[in-house]
């Protein structure tokens, strides 16, 4: 093709004086807005396509509206997030909601536009029972009732108050945290419990605790069934900085203990934690073991243990009434950590428990960092189960 033929081409393509194609208006006025160097893009087809769609976007006029940067509006979320972390009693409240759930959804349906007779007293007696809060509680709270507002007109909020203060009467007493008696150095804390009862994990979670405060701690690995034990009281160790004394697995725990005594007193250590194998309570030849690491530690100090911590699986229910019982006359259980209260409606065990056997109950659980064991308060719990704001 020749150049003359060329340049007749391109001016019938692009605005010459030839008769231009007989493409619609509308088409072509982008065409001779485009400035002539951008004209022969090469995709103009794509230009076509969205202008004949029927609802065309905003220019470029819209773009100061979507100018704010998506990385600063994601750290203000995580900050608002963090700074509306909830305290200890809204994470216990939240832990409790199964157990609070049960209680408040049965009051409300027992009270609803009735008066307090001795039916109404007879189902939330039930009722109470049913929650694992035992008898003598169930009857104080129906007594306190019955007492005050028979044969009146009462709200289940009403109801609820009144077991929040009936739950921390009985509470109140055995509130005692976990103490460090300085004088007996090491402080010697035996871990005992059933299988699964988070014996280790309580070790470590204390762990974290008494590094922070300042105390030089030692943990002893005498769960030497379970090389999982091991491993995961190590990970603790590595965490808190807490020197974890360790044999191979299937050691024997009584010699352990013993040795891990030992180098805590040589090395002036605040606090000795002894973690055990889980062992059922009615298995006589693994309660045997335990008394026998108990034996063992006494050669060296006749005042340990200083404590003996029972760890207790709220998931249980009216089976840790029997483990308290049985750990209690083979290792003098002194204290007790009640764990998993975030899993199960029946955290009112608890009750019933400190109601039977008075021991002290040094900390509960809801949750998995260490910062979720903490230590009892009888008033926040009893509000918590009641469903009292």
């Amino acid at each position: 093709m020749s150049e003359t033929e060329k340049r007749n081409l391109f001016g019938r393509l692009f605005g010459g004086n030839k008769t231009p194609p007989p493409a619609p208006a509308a088409e072509e006025k982008p065409a001779s807005d485009t400035p002539a160097a951008q004209a022969p893009e090469p995709a103009p087809a794509e230009h076509v396509q969205a202008l004949k769609t029927p609802a065309e976007p905003a220019p470029v006029v819209e773009v100061p509206a979507l100018q704010t940067p998506a990385a600063p509006a994601s750290a203000a979320v995580e900050g608002e997030k963090e700074g509306k972390k909830p305290g200890w009693f809204q994470r216990l409240k939240q832990g409790l909601t199964r157990t609070s759930s049960r209680l408040t959804e049965g009051i409300a349906s027992v009270f609803t536009k009735r008066k307090l007779d001795d039916e109404t007293l007879e189902e939330l007696e039930d009722l109470l029972i049913q929650a694992d809060l035992g008898l003598d509680v169930a009857a104080s709270v129906t007594g306190a009732l019955k007492k005050s507002r028979y044969n009146s007109d009462i709200s289940s909020e009403e109801v609820r108050a009144i077991l929040a203060e009936e739950v921390e009467k009985v509470l109140a007493p055995v509130a005692r945290p976990l103490e460090i008696d300085p004088a007996r150095k090491p402080y010697v804390v035996l871990m005992v419990g059933v299988n699964g009862t988070g014996k280790t994990t309580t070790i470590g979670k204390y762990a974290s605790q008494f590094t922070k405060q300042g105390l030089k701690v030692m943990l002893a690995a005498g769960d030497t069934f379970r090389a999982a034990a091991i491993e995961q009281l190590k990970i603790w160790g590595e965490r808190t900085g807490a020197v974890v004394v360790s044999g191979e697995q299937g050691a024997d725990a009584a010699g352990l203990a013993f040795d891990a005594l030992r180098r805590a007193k040589d090395e002036g250590y605040d606090v000795l934690f002894i973690d055990t194998a889980g062992r059922l309570q009615n298995k006589a030849s693994l309660m045997a073991e335990l008394e026998k690491v108990i034996r063992v530690i006494r050669k060296m100090d006749d005042t340990a243990p200083h404590s003996t911590v029972l760890t207790l699986d709220a998931t249980t229910g009216q089976n840790a009434l029997s483990q308290v019982e049985i750990f209690g006359k083979i290792a003098g259980v002194t204290g007790l950590v009640m764990t998993k209260l975030d899993g199960t409606a029946r955290g009112g065990i608890l009750v019933a428990i400190s109601s039977k056997y008075a021991l002290p109950v040094h900390a509960i659980g809801v949750g998995e960092s260490a910062a979720d064991l903490q230590a009892f308060q009888a008033q926040d719990f009893a509000r918590a189960i009641a469903g009292v704001a």
